[in-house]
């Protein structure tokens, strides 16, 4: 069964972060991947929308995908259904990401032991930015 890093490694690893690919983050003021990474951006992470279609998002141009991202990336935030995480794993392994955080309430134990297994720190079903306030704010 997968376990989550404790609570002194969750805030090691928002320690040493900089860059935070955001993956699905929306336009939209009202909805939860862009509250998490407007307060995100607040603490001064740089946050890259990682979204289709989409040309820019809290003043950061927006990506299509991460293999579109010129810059490094530390950590991808992942605000996508479960069944779209075994390929956006698939695409953390290929480039080399050495983080994924899956957000609260998505849960694919295969697709996240996968991605631990390939040397990937994974966190799993945890709001990164409820983290960031109890554990290291």
């Amino acid at each position: 069964m997968f376990a989550n890093p404790s609570s002194a490694e969750l805030c090691e690893l928002l320690g040493r972060i900089k860059t935070i690919a955001v993956v699905g983050l929306s336009p939209k003021p009202d909805r939860p991947s862009y509250v998490v990474a407007r307060a995100m951006q607040g603490y001064g992470y740089r946050i890259v929308p990682v979204r289709p279609a989409t040309a820019e998002v809290l003043g950061e141009k927006c990506y299509a995908k991460l293999s579109d991202v010129p810059d490094r990336i530390d950590l991808v935030d992942a605000f996508r259904a479960a069944e779209h995480l075994d390929a956006l794993v698939d695409e953390c392994i290929a480039l080399g990401i050495p983080a994924i955080w899956i957000q609260e309430g998505i849960v694919n134990e295969a697709a996240a032991q996968r991605a631990r297994d390939a040397g990937l720190t994974v966190v799993m079903d945890r709001c990164i930015y409820k983290d960031y306030v109890a554990l290291c704010g």
